[in-house]
């Protein structure tokens, strides 16, 4: 068989068997395929793509090419939620309480923030004494006891994944939806679950920027968890706005807390209730109406949050920080952004890549992986879209440890932000919902 031979059948449109499949990625991690080859079969895919079979056997040779987790030690099923990324993103952090509190267990491994979107370990590690840094033996150990660990990235996962992405990065074939479907259902597989609960972002504050393609990217990973054995759904979520009020890790925290105490934002209230009910749909304890209730009922009865608090302490954090949040550190510095202009009217729109990159300069985020993050650095939004503002009117308030990144973060917030007389179509925060073979649009 000759790498040659593939890329002029998937140049000229043909599929590929998943013997040549195998070959190809197995030989390439192996370093028997040099980068140029595999550079010419990306762009390839990137023009005529991949059916279902093909995307499947290669997401699954790509999981396979490392460590797959085996979570069989942990009793009951095992339900996994993978983001694509946002700003103001804490769901996991409320979600994951919630299904635990009815016996569902969260295995799970998750990543730190790049650029403007953050990180849930970053979050997790804003808590002074938890830990995110386990032997399997352990992660398990706490899974068992308490249904809920989250723990950074360990081992050897996907390292084809890894090798790809790096080639994509400098080959312009990032934004193929084959290949990010493979690379992120290829981590899912790795991790061991028996479900997952895809939430694919929407809008200018995630990386697919339009409906039809992030239902396409759903529709993709759904169809691969399904075709290797996973039961996976996916929801469209809305990321045109940032996720609740709170950007930057000790100030989402905050309002992970006051979510699972029952006062939490609408937006992001809604939008776990609806993640939380999908999980316990996947892992089989009723229809999503039911499950929804159940979401809601968890947080409402207070044992979500205790959940937290479990969690908390088995991971070696100070849970006295997660009952008085008022303990966390706080920025030295804060600068109240006020609309100065002489207008009337609502916010119609705010770019929310802009908004989470005003946060990174801050201190809230990463510009590279070496860069230290500002725990308590971000931004509290007290104005988002659709409501009605005024000059002197407060927009959102900054928090720095760092003067002098104040004045130009306060620029870029105010770059983001579009005022209009007339007050904006309020838009669903879930757009679909995707299982296998059925797309329901909201």
């Amino acid at each position: 068989m000759r790498m040659y031979d593939l890329i002029h059948k998937k140049r000229n449109n043909e599929e590929l068997t998943n013997e040549e499949i195998e070959y190809m990625i197995n030989h390439y991690v192996s370093g028997e395929i040099p980068d140029y080859q595999m550079s010419a079969m990306l762009m390839a895919i990137y023009f005529n793509g991949m059916n279902d079979r093909e995307l499947s056997t290669m997401t699954n040779v790509m999981a396979q090419s490392g460590d797959m987790v085996d979570l069989s030690s942990i009793e009951g099923i095992k339900v996994d939620k993978h983001s694509t990324g946002g700003v103001g993103d804490k769901t996991t952090l409320i979600i994951a309480p919630i299904v635990a509190y009815y016996g569902v267990k969260v295995a799970k491994m998750s990543g730190r923030g790049l650029g403007h979107t953050g990180g849930t370990v970053d979050k997790m590690e804003a808590i002074p004494g938890l830990k995110t840094n386990f032997t399997q033996e352990e992660f398990f150990n706490i899974v068992n006891k308490t249904g809920i660990s989250v723990i950074g990235q360990s081992g050897n996962l996907a390292p084809a994944d890894k090798k790809l992405y790096a080639l994509r990065d400098v080959t312009a074939t990032v934004e193929s939806i084959p290949l990010i479907a493979a690379s992120i259902m290829s981590k899912k597989l790795a991790a061991g679950s028996d479900c997952i609960l895809l939430d694919v972002k929407t809008g200018s504050g995630a990386f697919m920027k339009t409906l039809d393609d992030s239902i396409n990217l759903a529709q993709k990973m759904v169809s691969i968890g399904e075709n290797c054995g996973r039961k996976t759904v996916a929801l469209i979520t809305d990321m045109d706005i940032p996720l609740g009020n709170n950007i930057g890790n000790t100030l989402e925290i905050k309002e992970v807390i006051e979510t699972l105490k029952g006062n939490g934002p609408k937006d992001l209230t809604e939008i776990c209730i609806k993640l939380a009910g999908n999980m316990l749909y996947l892992a089989n304890k009723g229809n999503i109406d039911e499950c929804e209730k159940m979401a809601k009922e968890a947080i409402e009865n207070g044992y979500a949050f205790q959940k937290l608090v479990e969690m908390v302490e088995a991971q070696g954090g100070n849970i006295e920080y997660i009952k008085n949040p008022e303990k966390f550190e706080k920025a030295r510095y804060s600068l109240d952004v006020i609309l100065n202009e002489d207008v009337a009217g609502y916010i119609s729109f705010m770019d929310t890549e802009g908004l989470g990159i005003a946060s990174t300069m801050l201190g809230a985020g990463r510009e590279t992986k070496d860069d230290i993050i500002d725990f308590s650095a971000g931004i509290i939004l007290n104005k988002k879209v659709g409501d009605k503002v005024k000059k002197g009117d407060v927009l959102c308030t900054l928090y720095t440890n760092d003067n002098s990144k104040l004045e130009n973060s306060k620029k870029k917030v105010l770059s983001s932000i579009s005022i209009d007389k007339d007050k904006p179509k309020e838009i669903p925060l879930i757009f679909a919902r995707i299982e296998k073979n059925n797309v329901e649009k909201s």
